[in-house]
């Protein structure tokens, strides 16, 4: 990965939507160039996947902190959590919890209902959850 692939994943990220012949324009090559380049960097997976996110005026969004079980592998309950619907982000991280799941849904009942299925993951065994008020 290169220094314009780093620009193109910048401007991906601000809009995934964003064309690859604009794209082009903003680092300097053509549309099937950026074509290429985008392709390798979704194969060679450092781009996981182009998403569509909701504002919070037109849905709701949690943030799950999960511990998991130390007997069981934390990628393996990551793995897991990840295939459950409204799960956007899953992030292992160090601290008192072991996984920070981002949750997205078109209403609070939505987003309740998957931390719901979420607590009912082999290996989970503490959550704390909290509701998004307001992002930037």
């Amino acid at each position: 990965m290169d220094e314009i692939d780093e620009e193109i994943i910048k401007i991906l990220r601000a809009d995934s939507r964003e064309g690859y012949s604009r794209i082009g324009k903003k680092v300097g090559l053509s549309e099937g160039a950026i074509r290429k380049r985008v392709k390798a960097l979704v194969e060679s997976n450092v781009i996981r996947k182009f998403t569509v996110k909701i504002g919070l005026g037109e849905g709701a969004e949690g943030i799950a902190l999960l511990s998991t079980d130390p007997g069981r592998p934390t990628k393996e309950v990551s793995t897991r959590i990840q295939e459950i619907p409204n799960v956007e982000t899953i992030y292992e991280v160090t601290g008192e919890y072991d996984i920070v799941a981002v949750i997205g849904g078109m209403s609070v009942t939505e987003v309740n209902e998957c931390i719901e299925r979420i607590r009912l993951v082999e290996g989970i065994t503490k959550t704390n959850t909290m509701i998004v008020l307001r992002s930037w």
